[in-house]
C-alpha cells in the first residue's frame, strides 16, 4: 500500500474525514454482523422457546377457533345425504357409498372436529401475555431477516465504498510505490479516475442490458448502487488531482513513475481493453464480473470482519505482552525469527489472511527483531513471512473460500492436512536461517532466572485468556454458537472489542479510552478495508479475462500421460496467479477454471488445494508486486524497508528479504507439489 514517505503525508488525509469514514465503516461492520448473528439469535429463540413452553412451534395467539361443528345429528345428516343422492336426475353420483359408510365418514369427520376444538382450548390455556410479547419478537425477527436478505449485499457495497473513498483520501490504495513527486501524484490520482469512470461506464451498459432481461429488477438495482459508488470515487479522484499537498516535490517523469499507480488500475485498464475489443459482454464485462462480489458477498463481508479484528488487535498490547515472555531468554536473531515464524502462524488464522495479520502486528514484529540484533534484511523477510504460514490452519478464512466454493474438499480435510504443511515450511524457515546466521543457541547466562522472568510475563495475559473463554462460553450459552471456522468472523470482533476494553490501562475513563481506541481501529480498518476489497474487485476483473479469453483451459489438453508434468505445470501456473491477484480473487478464478480441469487430469482435490494456497503464498512473496512485501513496507515505512545495505558481502544477504521468502515457500511447494505423487494409485 501506498504510505507517507515525506513532510505532506500526514496532510493527505483531513483526520476529520478519515474519522467520519472510520465510524461510518463500524457502523457498517456492526450492521452486517448484527445481520449475520441474526439467524443464530432467532434459532436460538425458537429453542429457548421450545425449552419454556414445550409445543411453541405450534402455539399461535392469533389462531381462529376451528370453524366446523361439533353438535351434529348423525342420523339426520345420513339421511340428507342419501335423499341428495336420490335427487341426483342424472345419476352422476354412480353407486355412491353407502348409509353405513356415510355414517362413518360423518362421524369420523365430527370427532376430528372435537379433537381440533380440543386442541384450540388447550392452546388458549396455554397462550398467556408473556409468550404473547415471546412470540411477536420471535416472528417479527424471523420476518424481518426473511424480507431483507439482500440488505446484506447493499451494506457491503456501501461497506467497500466508504472504505475506498477513505483509502483514497489517505492515498493508502495498493501501488507498487507511493507517489513521492507531483508527477506521480497526478499518474496516481488519473489512474484511478480513468478506472472508475471505465467502471461506471461498463456497470451502465450492464444495467442497459438487464433492462431488456426480464426478472433482473433486483440486479438492475445492484448496477445503480455499484455506479453511484464508483461515480463518487471518481469525483473524489477529480478534486484530488486538483488540490496536490503543497510542499510535494515536483520532480519529473520517470520510468519508476508509473508504479504509483494503483495494482486495481492497471487490472481495470487490462480488463476493460479485452472487453472492448469485442465478446460475449464487449463493454459490460467489467461489471459483469465485479458482480461476483456481491454474488459471494458474504465471504467477503467476513474480510472485512477480520480486518476490523486485525486492527483491534493493533489497539492491544497484546503482541507485546507475548513478546515479553521471550525476551529474558536473550534469543540471537534467527532463533527469534523462528520462534516468531512458529508463534504468528497461529494468530494468523484468526485474522483471516497472511496480509491483514501482517497489517496488524507486522510492526511489532519488526521492531522486536531489530531489538534482538537481527539485520534489516532477515527482519524483514520475517515480517513478510510472519502472516504466510498460518493460511493454513484452523479457522483461516482463505480454506472457508475454498471449502465453500469446491464441494470436492471439505474444511477439515483442509486445515488437517494444512497442519503438516505449517510444520514442514516453520521448519524448512528454520534450518535455513540457522545455517545462514550460524548463532541461534540463546545468549541467556542464568536460564532459572530467565524462566521466573518468562512465567512473570505470562501473569498479565491470564485476565486476556479468562475473557476469551468467558466470551466464548457466553456465544455458546447464549446464541448456541461454537467457536469454528463458520463463526470465527463473527465472534473475533466482539471478542476483540471486549480485550481492547479490558486491556486499557491510559489515564482517564476506561469508557471513554475505550471508545478513542476502537475509534482509531475502525479509522484503520475503513483504509485496509477500502484497499483489499478494491483490489479483490477488480482481480475479479482479471479472473474474467484469464477465463473468457480460454488461456487457462488451453494449457490443459483432454489427456495427459503424466500426472507429473500436470503438477509441475500447476505450480508454475498457481504461482503466477499469487503474484498478480489477491488470494481471495484468486480461489474464485481457480475454482472456476482450473479446479476441475486439473482433478480431471488424475490430480487429487484435496493435493490440488493444498498445493495451490501454497503456491498462493508463494506468489504474494514473489517480485514484482509480492503483495506481503508491500504490506510490510506500510508498516515499516518506505525509507527503512528500502534503505540499501552496501556493506552487506555477497548477494544474498543484500537481498535476503526477497531470496529467503523465495527458498522457502518455493522449497515447501516442491514438496508439497511432488511427495503426494509417490502414493498416487
Amino acid at each position: 500500500m501506498s504510505e507517507p514517505s515525506s513532510s505532506w503525508g500526514s496532510a493527505r488525509a483531513p483526520s476529520h474525514a478519515r474519522r467520519l469514514h472510520g465510524a461510518i465503516v463500524l457502523l457498517l461492520l456492526v450492521a452486517l454482523l448484527l445481520m449475520g448473528l441474526g439467524s443464530n439469535m432467532h434459532a436460538r429463540m425458537l429453542s429457548m422457546g421450545e425449552q419454556i413452553w414445550p409445543g411453541y412451534y405450534s402455539l399461535d395467539p392469533g389462531a381462529e377457533a376451528p370453524s366446523c361443528e361439533t353438535d351434529v345429528d348423525i342420523d339426520k345428516r345420513v339421511q340428507e345425504e342419501l335423499s341428495a343422492k336420490e335427487d341426483d336426475p342424472f345419476g352422476l353420483g354412480g353407486g355412491g357409498p353407502s348409509e353405513e359408510q356415510l355414517r362413518r365418514s360423518i362421524k369420523g369427520n365430527v370427532e376430528r372436529c372435537e379433537e381440533q376444538h380440543e386442541q384450540y382450548e388447550a392452546m388458549q390455556e396455554r397462550i398467556t401475555p408473556v409468550l404473547v410479547a415471546y412470540k411477536t419478537v420471535e416472528r417479527g425477527m424471523s420476518a424481518w431477516l426473511t424480507d431483507n436478505r439482500s440488505l446484506s449485499t447493499y451494506l457491503f457495497i456501501m461497506l467497500l465504498g466508504f472504505g475506498a473513498a477513505t483509502a483514497a483520501f489517505a492515498n493508502h490504495h495498493i501501488s507498487i510505490r507511493p507517489p513521492i513527486s507531483r508527477v506521480d501524484w497526478v499518474l496516481a490520482e488519473a489512474g484511478q479516475l480513468v478506472v472508475n469512470l471505465l467502471m461506471v461506464y461498463s456497470l451502465y451498459n450492464y444495467f442497459g442490458d438487464l433492462v431488456d432481461t426480464p426478472d433482473t429488477g433486483s440486479l438492475q438495482m445492484l448496477q445503480k448502487a455499484w455506479m453511484t459508488m464508483f461515480s463518487v470515487l471518481a469525483a473524489i479522484n477529480l478534486v484530488r488531482l486538483f488540490s496536490m499537498p503543497a510542499d510535494l516535490p515536483r520532480g519529473k517523469l520517470a520510468i519508476s513513475s508509473p508504479l504509483a499507480i494503483p495494482l486495481y488500475c492497471w487490472m481495470g485498464v487490462m480488463g476493460y481493453l479485452y472487453f472492448s475489443s469485442g465478446g460475449e459482454w464487449d463493454t459490460a464485462g467489467l461489471g459483469v464480473y465485479l458482480n461476483q462480489l456481491t454474488k459471494h458477498a458474504s465471504l467477503f463481508v467476513n474480510i472485512g470482519l477480520y480486518v476490523f479484528v486485525g486492527m483491534m488487535l493493533k489497539q492491544t498490547n497484546i503482541p507485546d505482552r507475548l513478546l515479553a515472555i521471550v525476551q529474558p531468554w536473550q534469543l540471537p536473531p534467527a532463533t527469534l525469527a523462528s520462534l516468531v515464524i512458529f508463534a504468528t502462524a497461529f494468530p494468523t488464522a484468526f485474522t483471516g489472511a497472511s496480509g491483514i495479520f501482517i497489517l496488524a502486528v507486522g510492526g511489532t514484529v519488526y521492531d522486536e527483531l531489530r531489538r534482538a540484533g537481527a539485520g534489516r534484511q532477515l527482519s524483514l523477510a520475517t515480517t513478510a513471512m510472519s502472516g504466510s504460514l498460518g493460511v493454513v490452519l484452523n479457522p483461516c478464512l482463505l480454506i472457508v473460500v475454498v471449502a465453500a466454493l469446491n464441494k470436492e474438499v471439505t474444511t477439515s480435510e483442509l486445515f488437517g492436512w494444512g497442519f503438516w504443511v505449517f510444520i514442514l515450511s516453520a521448519t524448512i524457515f528454520t534450518l535455513m536461517v540457522t545455517r545462514s546466521e550460524k548463532e541461534w543457541r540463546p545468549r541467556v547466562e542464568n536460564p532459572r532466572l530467565a524462566m521466573k522472568q518468562s512465567l512473570r510475563a505470562l501473569k498479565p495475559l491470564i485476565p486476556d485468556v479468562i475473557l476469551i473463554a468467558v466470551m466464548v462460553f457466553l456465544f455458546w450459552f447464549l446464541l448456541g454458537m461454537k467457536f469454528n471456522e463458520f463463526t470465527a468472523p463473527m465472534m473475533l470482533p466482539i471478542i476483540m472489542i471486549a480485550l481492547v476494553a479490558l486491556d486499557y490501562d491510559g489515564g482517564g475513563s476506561r469508557i471513554a479510552g475505550t471508545t478513542r481506541r476502537i475509534a482509531l481501529g475502525a479509522g484503520e480498518s475503513a483504509v485496509h478495508v477500502g484497499a483489499l476489497l478494491t483490489l479483490i474487485g477488480l482481480s475479479m476483473t482479471v479472473g474474467g479475462v484469464l477465463e473468457r479469453s480460454h488461456v487457462i483451459a488451453g494449457l490443459f489438453p483432454a489427456e495427459a500421460e503424466s500426472v507429473l508434468l500436470v503438477v509441475l505445470a500447476l505450480m508454475v501456473m498457481l504461482t503466477i496467479i499469487g503474484m498478480f491477484m489477491d488470494p481471495f480473487a484468486a480461489v474464485v478464478l481457480v475454482s472456476a477454471t482450473i479446479a476441475q480441469p486439473a482433478i480431471g487430469l488424475g490430480v487429487d482435490a484435496l493435493h490440488f488445494w493444498v498445493m495451490t494456497i501454497v503456491a498462493f503464498e508463494l506468489g504474494y512473496l514473489t517480485p514484482p508486486v509480492a503483495l506481503n512485501h508491500l504490506l510490510t513496507r506500510q508498516v515499516v515505512g518506505v525509507k527503512e524497508a528500502l534503505v540499501p545495505e552496501p556493506e552487506a558481502p555477497n548477494l544474498y544477504r543484500r537481498f535476503q528479504r526477497l531470496i529467503l521468502p523465495l527458498m522457502v515457500m518455493g522449497t515447501t511447494l516442491l514438496l508439497v507439489g511432488l511427495v503426494p505423487l509417490l502414493f498416487y494409485g
